[in-house]
C-alpha cells in the first residue's frame, strides 16, 4: 500500500498527479492547502493505491474510515462540474464525498451548496470533527423532506383524490396499485373515475384493473357525469380519479381539466412526476399543473433511473409533501409510501 504527497499550483493540477502515478482510482486521504509568506499557495493531497489494495488484513488504520475516502476519479468529477464552492471544500474529504454524491445524482448545485452552508460548518472558522458536519447537513435535508399519506382515514369522511400529470407518467397504474393497497391493506370500500377521453384504451385499462378489484368504474366528459358518478359512490370510502395526460404545454387542455374538477367539491389533487425527467422539463411541469391546486407529489419510474436528486430539486423549487414512490409496472407490489428516511438515501446515495 502507497501513500504519496502530491503538490501543485491548483487541486486540478494536484489530482491529475495522482491519477497520473497511482491511477483514477487512487484513494485520497487527504487535501490541503499550504499558504506561505511570499510564495505563492499550493495545494497536496495524500493519496494511496486504489480501494481494491486496501486489505481487510488492515482495520485498525483504515476501519470505517475506509467509508470516508474520495476516489481521485470523484475528485475529477467533482473539479469538472462545480464551481468555487469547491474551494470551501477541499481540505474535508470526507464531506467533499457527499457533496459528489449529491452532484453526480443530480442534485442541483445550489441546493448542494446550500445544505453545507446551512452546518455552519464553511464561515472561516476551522472544523475538527467532519462526521458532524456530514450529519448536520443530511440532517438538513431531512429537514425539508416533508411526506403525506393522503388516505390517511381517522374519520370516516369520504376521500376523493384525483391524480394528474403529463402524458405517460404513470397515472393509470399507480390508482390500480392504490386501489389495490387501499382494499387489502386498509380494508377500504373504493371506486374508480376516468376523467380520460383521451387516451385510447384509457377507459378499457381501468376498467380491466376495476374488474379484477371489483370495484365500480365510471367514465366522466363532463362536469355533470362527475357529479351523476359521485353521488353512485356515496358508500365508498375512497374515490380515485384517473386524468387524462396533459402536455405541460397545452394550456388549453389544462384549463379544461380545472374546469372538471369543481373547486366547490372536497376533490384532492397529487401531481405525478417521474424521476427519470430531467430537471427542468419537471419544473415545467409542475409549474403550469400549479392551476389545479395539487397537495403532493407522487415520484413515478423510480426503476427507470440510477438518478434521484430531481426529487429533491423539486421539493426545494415547491415546498410540498410527498406521498408516494412507483418503482416499476406490477400491479400492486411496485408502490411505496413515502418515508424520509428512504427519500434521503435515495437523494445522497
Amino acid at each position: 500500500m502507497q501513500v504519496k504527497k502530491y503538490r501543485a499550483r491548483t487541486i486540478k493540477e494536484a489530482s491529475a498527479k495522482v491519477k497520473k502515478v497511482l491511477g483514477p482510482d487512487a484513494m485520497i486521504l487527504s487535501t490541503q492547502k499550504i499558504s506561505k509568506v511570499g510564495e505563492n499557495d499550493v495545494f497536496e493531497i495524500t493519496a494511496l493505491t486504489g480501494a481494491e489494495n486496501i486489505s481487510d488484513e488492515s482495520p485498525n488504520m483504515l476501519g470505517e474510515v475506509k467509508q470516508e475516502l474520495m476516489s481521485i476519479k470523484e475528485m475529477l468529477y467533482l473539479l469538472n462540474n462545480s464551481d468555487v464552492f469547491i474551494e470551501k471544500l477541499i481540505t474535508y474529504p470526507g464531506v467533499l464525498s457527499l457533496y459528489t454524491k449529491m452532484i453526480k445524482n443530480g442534485v442541483n448545485d445550489r441546493y448542494v451548496r446550500l445544505f453545507f452552508e446551512r452546518t455552519g460548518a464553511f464561515n472561516g472558522h476551522p472544523v475538527n470533527d467532519m462526521k458532524s458536519v456530514k450529519d448536520r447537513a443530511l440532517k438538513e435535508i431531512r429537514n425539508v423532506i416533508d411526506v403525506k399519506d393522503p388516505f390517511d382515514i381517522k374519520k370516516n369522511n369520504q376521500i376523493i383524490a384525483a391524480f394528474i400529470g403529463t402524458t405517460g407518467v404513470g397515472k393509470t397504474t399507480t390508482i390500480a396499485k392504490l386501489a389495490a393497497r387501499l382494499m387489502l391493506e386498509k380494508t377500504k370500500k373504493v371506486g374508480l373515475i376516468s376523467l380520460d377521453a383521451y387516451r385510447i384504451g384509457a377507459m378499457e385499462q381501468l376498467k380491466t384493473y376495476a374488474n379484477i378489484l371489483g370495484v365500480p368504474c365510471f367514465q366522466v366528459f363532463k362536469k355533470k357525469d362527475l357529479l351523476f358518478a359521485l353521488r353512485r359512490m356515496e358508500g365508498k370510502d375512497v374515490v380515485l380519479i384517473d386524468t387524462a395526460g396533459q402536455s405541460q404545454y397545452d394550456r388549453s387542455r389544462l384549463d379544461e381539466l380545472r374546469r372538471l374538477i369543481p373547486g366547490d367539491l372536497d376533490i384532492s389533487t397529487h401531481l405525478l412526476l417521474s424521476i427519470a425527467t430531467n430537471e427542468s422539463e419537471m419544473n415545467k411541469a409542475a409549474d403550469n399543473f400549479r392551476c389545479l391546486k395539487y397537495q403532493s407529489y407522487i415520484f413515478t419510474k423510480r426503476d427507470e433511473t440510477q438518478k434521484c436528486g430531481s426529487i429533491l430539486n423539486q421539493i426545494m423549487e415547491q415546498s410540498l409533501p410527498v406521498s408516494y414512490i412507483t418503482t416499476g409496472q406490477n400491479v400492486p407490489e411496485d408502490i411505496e409510501q413515502a418515508e424520509r428516511a428512504k427519500l434521503l438515501k435515495l437523494i445522497v446515495s
